[in-house]
């Protein structure tokens, strides 16, 4: 199995890369760390070449998410042929990425909280200031996400199995 996974936000400097911390840690605690390659973006150009915003990474550390220094970058055309899931934060993020993915022929963009049974936004801690609360829903979310992968191989591999 080989998984790769973008989350994207508005500036790529609170939501987004909270999520591709968060991520890299589950799949670290699940030994699945080499079946993985996970990244984060955004779809403006506001935030470009900044690191993760202080808040956002004090809440990491609060939290036990390791990180490490990155910059801001923007969404392109070729990562939505780079990745297999396409991860947005809200919906206006889902509308700043239409031209990059094309109206999604391989169905591969997501609403972040539709992997942890909702059909709603993150809320922007940029705004909110909330970071706790930002956090709790990307966690739910990326542990959704993982299941649902990890559970799609498990099929993929059972079905191959059992092929002649």
């Amino acid at each position: 199995m080989f998984v790769s996974i973008l989350f994207v936000c508005h500036g790529n400097i609170c939501r987004s890369p909270m999520a591709e911390f968060i991520m890299k840690k589950l799949v670290a605690d699940r030994g699945l760390s080499e079946d993985f390659y996970i990244e984060s973006c955004a779809t403006s150009n506001e935030e470009i070449g900044n690191d993760v915003y202080p808040p956002a990474k004090d809440e990491l550390r609060r939290q036990g998410i390791p990180f490490t220094k990155r910059c801001a970058r923007r969404m392109t055309s070729a990562d939505y042929g780079r990745f297999d899931h396409i991860v947005a934060m809200d919906y206006q993020n889902l509308r700043n990425m239409e031209r990059f993915v094309n109206g999604d022929p391989e169905k591969k963009v997501s609403l972040m909280m539709s992997h942890a049974g909702e059909d709603r936004a993150v809320a922007d801690p940029w705004y909110t200031d909330n970071f706790s609360v930002t956090y709790d829903d990307l966690r739910r979310a990326c542990e959704g996400l993982l299941d649902e992968i990890t559970r799609s191989h498990e099929d993929l591999r059972r079905t191959r199995r059992s092929l002649p």
